[in-house]
């Protein structure tokens, strides 16, 4: 049995994912750290204890990185 992909918007980018993953497995492919940065998932925050949940479909996702600097 095949999974089914996983399609969602991330910062604006359209991606294809070829089965369920969790918010934590996204950042893993994105090659993203897991610290200094903040998840909004279809316009609120998304808190670091959910990241464990899987990625729903068609979810527009926004991850902003902390930038030092002034």
């Amino acid at each position: 049995m095949s999974s089914i992909p996983v399609g969602v918007t991330v910062n604006g980018e359209d991606r294809m994912f070829d089965s369920p993953l969790t918010m934590r497995d996204l950042l893993g492919r994105l090659d993203l750290p897991e610290k200094g940065i903040a998840i909004a998932v279809d316009g609120a925050v998304f808190p670091r204890g959910r990241w464990d949940e899987q990625v729903q479909r068609g979810s527009t996702i926004e991850i902003l990185t902390a930038v030092q600097g002034g």
